[in-house]
């Protein structure tokens, strides 16, 4: 009898990820191809239901108990997530939830205040903030994480492609840059992911047409430009936020009050 070929599951709700690591990359493609919005992925609803919270936020404390105890995150992760038996999708989400306390407690002792950019430069994590910025516009959950940082899990793959969203998320960064007196704004993107070229010149026309002072720089390595600059910085990624001078939580500001409507999910509150 011949083998049954698995079709493919799609998950989660703000973003394009499967719900099984195994699924290979031209799902991620074919989904990016027709996709209009930055949203929540079909099985969010489930995934993400309050029957789930106090499975997921307990797998949130006992990640960051074990993060503490300076136990590697992989196996960590591994190890919450059999326990409480989570998806991969929930997985990430835990993930991108926790961080040890003294991780969390530097990276605010760096994080600054708007008030201090006042006629400074702001350099931006291009893909990071821009793709939270869509997926907040959109519908798809926001996590909030230990250190105070909102993240999505929605991811790239390789290809951005502009959504309905893009534009309305360009612009609330434009305007709270404005708001804050930032001299400029400087994107970086990465310069490997495909359309890259294509956000850049999207950023610049937006930039001209409102008179905001933008630059985007392509670089293969964003994270690595941002973690050495003694520029003020924003970004949520760990590892960047971790290796920087100074940073802003513009995402976490703009979701906070801008996009009302956000469906931010906080897995590292007590109780429901």
């Amino acid at each position: 009898m011949g083998l049954r070929a698995r079709k493919p599951v799609v998950t989660i709700r703000p973003f394009e990820l499967w719900d099984d690591f195994r699924r290979t990359g031209w799902h991620h493609e074919l989904v990016a191809r027709h996709q209009t919005h930055r949203g929540p992925g079909p099985e969010d609803e489930r995934l993400f239901a309050v029957g789930q919270l106090p499975a997921l936020r307990g797998a949130t404390s006992d990640l960051c108990w074990l993060l503490d105890r300076g136990y590697a995150a992989r196996s960590a992760v591994e190890l919450v997530g059999n326990r409480h038996s989570l998806t991969s999708r929930q997985r990430m989400a835990v993930a991108r939830c926790a961080c040890s306390d003294e991780d969390a407690r530097q990276r605010q002792r760096l994080c600054i205040e708007p008030g201090q950019l006042a006629g400074r430069e702001l350099w931006l994590d291009g893909y990071n903030v821009l793709t939270l910025l869509e997926s907040a516009l959109a519908g798809g959950i926001v996590l909030l994480g230990r250190d105070g940082c909102c993240r999505d899990i929605a991811g790239i793959h390789r290809r951005h492609r502009k959504v309905q969203e893009t534009l309305p998320a360009l612009r609330l960064v434009g305007e709270t840059a404005s708001a804050w007196g930032v001299v400029c704004c400087r994107w970086w993107l990465d310069k490997p992911v495909s359309n890259s070229g294509r956000l850049k010149a999207l950023i610049l026309d937006a930039a001209a047409e409102s008179h905001w002072p933008m630059q985007v720089e392509l670089t293969f390595s964003p994270d690595h430009v941002l973690s050495h600059t003694d520029q003020a910085i924003a970004s949520s990624d760990g590892i960047v936020l971790d290796r920087c001078q100074r940073w802003v939580n513009l995402a976490r500001r703009i979701i906070g009050e801008r996009i009302l409507q956000a469906r931010v999910l906080d897995l590292c509150a007590a109780g429901a």
